[in-house]
Formats: C-alpha cells, sequence, structure tokens
C-alpha cells in the first residue's frame, strides 16, 4: 500500500480495504453496532475504554510510546498499554499525525506497514545524513584505537580488564566506541559478574573483514626473537647504556618499599 501525503488517510485506506491497522475496518460487517463502538473481540485487545484519561493524558503517552518503538506498533498494542480504547488512539494518532505536517515539523508520524511510528521528514533528511556521515568520518583517539584492539582480540572482555590491559581508566572511551557502534555489551564475566564487551558487525565492515577469524595474527607484528638478542648484545656493549645496567644491577635485592614486591616481602618477613 503506497502511502499518501494525507496524515488521515493511512486509517481510512484500511478501513476501505478491510486490512492494515489490525482490529480496524470491521465495523461495516456490523449493521446493529453504533458506529464508533468496538464489536466484541476488537479494540485495545479487550480493555474497557478509561474515560478518566484525558485527551491531554493521551496524547503524551503516545508521543512517550512512540519515541522508544523500533518497529511500527498497531494501535491496538498502544492502547492496550495505555488501557483505553482502540478507537480512541486511531482518531488520536491521526490528530497527532495531521498537525504533524500542517506544522511542517522535522518530525513525520505515520501508519506504515502494518502500524505506527516515528520517522524523519524526508524534507529535512539531508540535514540528518550530514550529521551523521560527519561523525562516522571522525577519525578516533589513539586511546581509543588501542582499547578497541585489545577488545578486538580478548572478546568477550570486561571494562576492568580492558583498564588492567592499558593501564588507564577506559571508562570515557568505552562509552565513545559504544556509541560509535564499534562495540556493545555482549554479556557477563562468570567469575565477576561485570559486563562484557564485544566487536560489532560495523567494526568488521569498516575492517573491510567478514568474520572476526581475518583479525591478523599478533605474532608477525611482534620482533623476531633473534633481533631480540642481537639487539640486547648491542645495547650491553654500547657504554651509554653500561652504567644503566650498572645502576639496576645495584638496585636488585633491595626492592623499594613502595613497590607491589617491597611490600609482598615486608608482610612475608612479618611472618
Amino acid at each position: 500500500m503506497t502511502e499518501p501525503h494525507d496524515a488521515l488517510a493511512p486509517e481510512r485506506a484500511a478501513d476501505e480495504q478491510g486490512h492494515g491497522d489490525p482490529a480496524h475496518g470491521e465495523h461495516e460487517h456490523g449493521g446493529d453496532t453504533p458506529e464508533g463502538t468496538p464489536e466484541p473481540g476488537q479494540g485495545a485487545l479487550g480493555v474497557a475504554t478509561d474515560e478518566s484519561v484525558a485527551d491531554a493524558e493521551l496524547r503524551s503517552a503516545l508521543e512517550a510510546l512512540l519515541l522508544v518503538v523500533d518497529t511500527p506498533v498497531t494501535s491496538d498494542e498502544l492502547a492496550n498499554a495505555i488501557g483505553v480504547d482502540a478507537l480512541r488512539v486511531r482518531e488520536m494518532l491521526n490528530e497527532m499525525s495531521a498537525e504533524l505536517t500542517s506544522a511542517h515539523s522535522g518530525i513525520d508520524l505515520r501508519f506504515a506497514g502494518d502500524g505506527w511510528r516515528y520517522y524523519t521528514r524526508a524534507d529535512y533528511a539531508p540535514y540528518v545524513e550530514r550529521l551523521l556521515l560527519d561523525g562516522a568520518r571522525s577519525k578516533l583517539t589513539r586511546a581509543a584505537l588501542e582499547t578497541l584492539a585489545v577488545i578486538a582480540y580478548r572478546q568477550p572482555v570486561s571494562r576492568a580488564r580492558v583498564s588492567a590491559i592499558r593501564g588507564v581508566n577506559v571508562d570515557g572511551v568505552i562509552r565513545t566506541l559504544v556509541a560509535r557502534g564499534l562495540i556493545n555489551e555482549v554479556g557477563t564475566d562468570p567469575q565477576t559478574t561485570a559486563t562484557t564487551y564485544g566487536t560489532t558487525e560495523l567494526f568488521l565492515e569498516r575492517l573491510g573483514l567478514a568474520s572476526l577469524e581475518e583479525l591478523p595474527d599478533l605474532a608477525p607484528l611482534l620482533p623476531d626473537v633473534d633481533l631480540i638478542d642481537d639487539l640486547d648484545e648491542e645495547l650491553s656493549s654500547d657504554p651509554r647504556f653500561a652504567k644503566l645496567a650498572g645502576k639496576a644491577s645495584d638496585s636488585e635485592g633491595a626492592p623499594d618499599e613502595s613497590s607491589p614486591i617491597g611490600v609482598a616481602d615486608d608482610l612475608e618477613n612479618q611472618d
């Protein structure tokens, strides 16, 4: 069904065709039923009309519900949540839709598919695209990239574990990565019950990967063992590093009392 521009048309069109919003358009078959009175089994899933809910409260309740739904919702479902008759909800939705259209609001309330939902009005879509695309193009900080790398290779991993690996607090960085859609909550740690994080499909898409198995191995990125040995010999023979090595050996066996090792030794001696 092609969505018309008239905000009142969706419900009317559904009535004429005998489908659309559930439980709507059935009254034409019941000649003895007064117009505007739901037939048995129709309305807000059996919830009687509650006249104590004023129109202003009904409107506000509908606005609140429509803001949190991810998919179109029927007038019956909305009516059941509020506790009023579905016919009254449909009338209010049509009225709200017409007012938004006449006011040229950036929000468009319409009946599409099998229910009602808020949409961005097409006239203002370019502004939304600019905001979202600019945010997607902005670069991540070095701290965010390091945190993302830890999560990618150690997932599922808790925030505390990431902080321990990086040696800094990562609360703000985690929030940024979640807001960017690169990571999300994937469960809880069985031992600490802390929330664990993992990468998303968007993360793979941005890196051009089909799955996490395509992440490069860490081993090839580390120096070769022979290279480390050669570097160690070179530094040992360099007089500039000889003094540093001597100072380090002198300090061995006498750990700083403020260090974790020194504190552990003190506790052990006391025993």
